[in-house]
């Protein structure tokens, strides 16, 4: 049996309804057994509890050899991460795979990829065999754009003109997790998962325009007033403040370069921005 947290959200979903399709067991820890429903529908069990409780995650450790970490981040991710990390190696699993964060460096000082280092150097520390799956800027931060994309043909971040990601599609990321616990030879390795797409942000909105036949724009924001707009909608500071450092590190220029490791380990090739704006390009339409 194999377990999946964070599987209500798109990158632990993706693990989780691969295994499934691959006939292999597989069991959700989810708060919600509505939300999670379509999960149950593919073949998952639910296992119904919080990770930020014991007594849940011994629960739905019990039988388990395999443990997949996803947690999204938030100021309680490090310690919901260790905890669940703890009790899995009291529990005597074989392989804990963590989706973790290309930008966690033990030099790191932004909150978020801070926490990924010292999660990992947890895991590591822990005696269970583990693999780290790192990929970079999520394509699907775009998702958040969709409305003015669609209503105003633009979309607006603080990384300034030059700024620019290496991106990853969740999906990727979530299907490499599941391959890295459904065959053998992952042990103790860190894999940098990317697309081939090293972008600045007016090459992002190039793209958009190119795909969707129409142009949209790259809007670079003042950071401060971008940050209280944000504020609106992210009810936590830590939250707040993480987002809004890793934003100013790009606007600074920070870039992580693209690997081959998806395409080279999976087989087939990453997603790319094109490709994914072609999937949803109903949610850009007008």
């Amino acid at each position: 049996m194999i377990l999946i947290t964070g599987a209500t959200g798109r990158t632990g979903g993706q693990a989780a309804r691969d295994l499934a399709a691959r006939g292999l067991p597989v069991r959700a820890l989810v708060r919600d057994a509505a939300k999670a429903a379509p999960l149950a529908a593919a073949g998952v069990e639910l296992a119904v509890g919080d990770a930020g409780d014991a007594a849940s995650v011994r629960a739905a450790l019990r039988g388990v050899t395999k443990v997949a970490v996803i947690f999204p981040n938030g100021e309680r991710q490090l310690e919901l991460e260790k905890r669940v990390v703890d009790l899995a190696a009291e529990a005597g699993v074989a392989h804990i795979v963590k989706i973790s964060s290309m930008e966690s460096l033990p030099t790191a000082h932004n909150p978020t990829h801070r926490m990924h280092w010292d999660s990992e150097t947890h895991i590591r520390a822990s005696g269970v065999p583990w693999t780290m799956v790192r990929p970079s800027f999520y394509m699907q931060n775009f998702l958040a754009n969709a409305y003015t994309i669609k209503t105003e043909g633009r979309f607006h971040y603080p990384f300034g003109e030059a700024g620019a990601a290496t991106l990853s599609d969740s999906r990727d990321a979530g299907a490499f997790a599941a391959h890295c616990l459904a065959t053998p030879g992952h042990e103790r390795r860190s894999y940098d998962v990317t697309s081939p797409d090293k972008l600045s942000f007016h090459e992002v909105a190039e793209t958009f325009s190119r795909e969707l036949g129409r142009k949209v724009e790259y809007m670079p924001q003042d950071p401060a007033a971008y940050k209280a707009h944000l504020g609106k909608f992210l009810a936590s500071r830590w939250h707040l403040d993480a987002v809004c450092d890793i934003f100013a590190e790009i606007a600074a220029g920070y870039v992580v370069d693209p690997t081959d490791t998806f395409q080279r380990v999976m087989g087939r090739p990453a997603t790319t921005l094109a490709q994914f704006i072609r999937e949803h390009r109903a949610v850009f339409t007008p």
